[in-house]
């Protein structure tokens, strides 16, 4: 695996070891390009502290981190600095401004809820569902995201846990593949999914992204450093199937200027 852009630190609060670690573990692998992007620090505008992501005023720490040891490391690994967000409309702005004072060179959308953090009893896009209404507005809120022009690609694009009308779901995320495809944004096949034995990346979803013929990239997903250095047989067989099933795997990761 050449690259990996979607690796965690212990500031969201829920992942583990240093940034070093990471790096390391990253070059034992034969990596070499690693972007960071941890869970953004979202601006809410109220006194809810988010329990998944690091807070607003430790995102000039992580990028200076990031910046001593991107010169360190440069003639072993390229390091690259982004996070990870969803897409909340009414805090989006906040977002970008955010990310533009820090230096910020690229974002992945995980949209890992609809409604906004902190909205009461919130159901999370992993709770199962045979909600089709919610998928729909689920693959609403991709789309739109993806339209603004920021983020550089989906993550784990699958997460949606639908259980209900095969027929919908299709329907859905087919639409969502047909987006994806019209604006060059790369989908990412999960592998903490895969070695966290989730309900993805999932075969029905890539049978769709298959058909419409988007790009895909794989993606650890890394929220402790070993999950970089001990999942290389992973990430090879990842890729065989792939590339087996007639995708398009990137290795490079093209930035779309925020």
């Amino acid at each position: 695996m050449y690259a990996n852009y979607h690796t965690h630190t212990a500031r969201c609060k829920h992942a583990g070891g240093t940034e070093r670690e990471y790096i390391e573990c990253a070059i034992k692998a034969g990596m070499k390009v690693l972007g960071f992007s941890d869970h953004a620090p979202q601006i809410f505008g109220t006194d809810y502290v988010s329990g998944i992501r690091m807070l607003p005023e430790e995102a000039p720490e992580y990028v200076a981190t990031l910046q001593a040891l991107k010169k360190e490391y440069k003639n072993d690994i390229d390091i690259h600095i982004g996070f990870e967000a969803e897409y909340y409309p009414e805090i989006f702005d906040k977002l970008k401004s955010l990310c533009r004072q820090n230096g910020i060179e690229y974002l992945i959308l995980g949209q890992h809820s609809i409604e906004t953090d902190g909205t009461p009893d919130i159901p999370w896009c992993s709770a199962e569902t045979t909600d089709s209404g919610r998928l729909t507005l689920y693959v609403d809120r991709v789309i739109e995201a993806l339209s603004t022009g920021y983020f550089s690609y989906l993550a784990h694009p699958d997460i949606f846990h639908f259980v209900g009308d095969e027929k919908i779901y299709r329907k859905e995320m087919e639409r969502l593949c047909v987006a994806a495809k019209s604006m060059n944004v790369p989908l990412e096949y999960n592998l903490l999914g895969v070695y966290g034995n989730r309900y993805y990346p999932a075969d029905r979803f890539f049978d769709i992204v298959k058909d419409v013929q988007n790009d895909v990239i794989i993606g650890c997903d890394a929220h402790s450093p070993n999950a970089l250095s001990d999942t290389v047989e992973l990430q090879e067989k990842s890729r065989e199937k792939l590339e087996k099933a007639g995708l398009n795997v990137l290795n490079i990761l093209p930035f779309r200027k925020i």
